[in-house]
């Protein structure tokens, strides 16, 4: 395609250059035996530079204008494809910029959940193991006063027998006779038995 192109614009070439050498001879000679000026028309000249401009023109809207015409169009659609990409490219990066935002601000609200739920069952369970604690030093206290309660009862049981056997054998020897075992400890039980009851 661009083979013919040189051809046609080296014939195009050739023939302006030729029409020129033939147009100018005539009018060189006509100046050298005429003095004229710049603005003098000379018809010979007009006419060969009017058919040189057509037929190089229409040479040219032949084989060139075509050719440059659809080179500027297709370079005028790539251009307008670049930007429509580029547009496309910038829209897609607004919007996945937009969803990552949206999902950095999903997560920090997810940890900022999970920090509050943390908190929280870390309070429950202080709270539980406050009342784990309370509740065993209640039983602890319970175990201590039940123990302090059967303790003061076996003292007093073990005191009771004590001061009965001294009772007995301090009475023994005041009455210096010595009763049955059995008899004398009911009668001193009863009698302990009647100083608690007042």
């Amino acid at each position: 395609m661009r083979r013919p192109l040189i051809v046609a614009a080296l014939v195009v070439a050739a023939l302006v250059v030729t029409a020129l050498v033939a147009t100018a001879a005539p009018a060189f000679a006509q100046e050298a035996h005429e003095k004229s000026s710049l603005l003098t028309p000379h018809g010979g000249l007009m006419a060969w530079t009017l058919v040189v401009f057509v037929a190089l023109f229409l040479v040219l809207g032949k084989f060139a204008f075509g050719p440059i015409t659809a080179a500027v169009e297709r370079r005028e659609k790539a251009l307008e494809d670049a930007l429509a990409f580029a547009r496309k490219d910038r829209d897609d990066a607004a919007k996945l910029l937009e969803e990552h935002r949206k999902r950095i601000e999903s997560a920090r609200g997810e940890a900022q959940r999970f920090i509050a739920e943390g908190r929280a069952a870390a309070e429950a369970m202080r709270g539980e193991m406050l009342e784990q604690t309370r509740q065993q030093q209640q039983e602890l206290l319970q175990r201590a006063r039940r123990d302090i309660e059967s303790e003061k009862s076996k003292a007093i049981d073990v005191l009771r027998r004590e001061a009965v056997d001294l009772a007995i054998a301090g009475a023994s020897k005041v009455i210096e006779r010595n009763l049955d075992d059995a008899g004398n400890r009911r009668l001193v039980e009863r009698y302990l038995a009647g100083i608690e009851a007042r």
